[in-house]
């Protein structure tokens, strides 16, 4: 009887294992749920920055040991775009990786990860009708006609999902692709292509205005709004930067956290499978839009490093990004070092050079139902015009199967670490110590960035906001003959020298500091 008991209870256990096992990517309750369990480590603190107009919390998660603040540290980001689900799940599993397993990274680093900035948005992948979201849940004109949300997404075909629709039209700009017959391109009327097609976002024109989906249910997109290069006036956007609960809470918050050397960001942008290129004129505009030389040389470095670790290669390629992104503003204006990946790519299949034709014919391959086949409905807004809807179903082209994801988020967990381990490291050598007579001492001594990345990123040393390198000798200023009691340095390269003396009058012991927050301390007792 015991044996069959036993027998029961572990077959039982077993499957109550696979029902509960994560099957798809989290609701936002479960989000809160793993967050809520971090948060009881004692080397996290978890906090809420804000909540949305909807309701939902904008999270941060400060990981580490000791004196947090004084450490360098690296902010992770995920969730700037809605329909980026996987950025979310890569910056949790990031978290809970490093506290479960890689803890001894918190001796040197402090971390802090956003996993979701965009969580209004982020709920429509659960959601009965899903489309790929960007807004949040504050009511926006965007066609600016006084009302909101009036011309929104519409469910032609009743599957809820929110596809496309093709409108047959003689002086459409869309053909048939020659790659793959259910994707259009657009076609090119210098090499005699004609258009058979108009494109448009499966909708219809209920406010009958002429356009489609131009003033959707949804607010301001997280990744459209801060201040550089802010689309002024463009939908989605906002009429001004960082007008947002979501966003001012995040930039305040930064604002205040000086140790931050570097950001990595899960997002469409990409400089880390293929670095950014260095444009000298871009560089010398009084609104700066290119990288950096120096910075680039850096880019360059690390999307080595990167390629070495993630297994999987790009299809994509270098993308700078998207006017009011936050890759941008954490470089141009917050002036650190920032680099954004996807975390994902559709692998390159078959020599298609069509993005959305290479997904398919590897889809297929796979027998995934990743294709809505376009069906012909009745439209009211074109009448005597032929209407189909169909085309890949939303989210599956930039996030990828969920049992994928936990491949994925190792690989860029160990990127993330080998970041940290490539931190600012200031170290006093060769200290020296020389009797002058009459009670004086010559005190010299080499301060040396033990690291392969500078203690500034260029952009950083042009800033008049990132801190600069302090020496700070403890010793009254009478007995400070030659030197200075403070000195300031504006950076320091990648495993560079600085020489500094002093002469001191009097005996006993004084301490040498120096550092930054985002550089971290190096001290040094003299004893004279």
């Amino acid at each position: 009887m015991k044996k069959f008991l036993l027998t029961g209870l572990m077959l039982g256990s077993l499957i109550c294992s696979n029902v509960f096992a994560q099957s798809d990517y989290p609701t936002l309750s479960q989000v809160t749920q793993r967050l809520q369990k971090l948060g009881g480590n004692a080397s996290v603190e978890l906090k809420s920055l804000t909540k949305t107009d909807g309701g939902k919390d904008i999270y941060v998660l400060k990981i580490g040991t000791g004196a947090k603040d004084e450490k360098p540290a690296i902010a992770i980001v995920g969730g700037v775009e809605g329909f980026h689900v996987l950025s979310v799940e890569l910056a949790l599993q990031f978290a809970e990786k490093l506290v479960t397993e890689n803890d001894s990274a918190l001796e040197k680093t402090t971390f802090y990860i956003f996993p979701n900035l965009s969580p209004d948005a982020y709920e429509q992948y659960h959601a009965a009708l899903k489309y790929e979201r960007r807004g949040n849940a504050v009511p926006m004109d965007h066609d600016r006609d006084g009302k909101a949300g009036e011309s929104g997404y519409s469910d032609l075909n009743g599957d809820g999902l929110i596809t496309w629709m093709r409108v047959e039209d003689s002086m459409g700009e869309w053909m048939l692709s020659k790659e793959d017959d259910r994707v259009l391109v657009k076609a090119d009327r210098s090499k005699g292509e004609a258009g058979k097609y108009s494109l448009y976002k499966e909708s219809k024109d209920d406010d009958k205005d002429g356009k489609f989906a131009e003033d959707l249910q949804e607010g301001i997109a997280f990744n459209k709004s801060l201040t550089y290069k802010f689309p002024v006036f463009e939908p989605l956007a906002g009429d001004i930067a960082v007008s947002q609960k979501e966003s001012r809470a995040l930039l305040d918050y930064l604002f205040e956290q000086w140790n931050i050397f570097a950001f990595v960001t899960f997002s469409p942008s990409n400089n880390l499978s293929s670095p950014l290129k260095y444009n000298a004129g871009d560089a010398k505009k009084r609104v700066v839009t290119s990288i950096l030389e120096k910075d680039q040389a850096i880019n360059a470095m690390v999307s080595g490093i990167y390629n070495e670790t993630i297994t999987q290669k790009a299809f994509q390629q270098t993308n700078q990004g998207t006017d009011g992104d936050f890759f941008q503003w954490a470089y141009f204006h917050f002036a650190r070092l920032s680099f954004s990946t996807p975390g994902y790519w559709t692998p390159e299949f078959k020599e298609k050079t069509n993005a959305e034709a290479n997904y398919l014919a590897w889809a297929d391959s796979l027998g995934w139902d990743s294709f809505v086949p376009w069906t012909e409905v009745k439209h009211p807004d074109f009448p005597n015009q032929k209407v189909e809807v169909g085309g890949i179903k939303p989210f599956l082209m930039v996030n990828p199967p969920f049992e994928k994801v936990g491949e994925i988020a190792a690989e860029h967990t160990a990127f993330i670490l080998k970041m940290a381990e490539m931190q600012p490291k200031l170290e006093f050598h060769n200290l020296k110590t020389e009797a002058l007579g009459n009670g004086l001492t010559r005190v010299t001594v080499d301060l040396f960035n033990n690291s392969p990345l500078p203690t500034h990123s260029e952009m950083g040393a042009r800033s008049r906001w990132l801190r600069k390198i302090k020496i700070d000798l403890d010793a009254s200023a009478d007995k400070i003959v030659s030197g200075d009691k403070i000195k300031l340095m504006d950076s320091m390269g990648a495993f560079e020298k600085a020489t500094f003396s002093w002469i001191i009058r009097g005996t006993g012991s004084i301490t040498l500091k120096a550092g930054a927050s985002h550089t971290g301390f190096a001290t040094e007792t003299v004893k004279l």
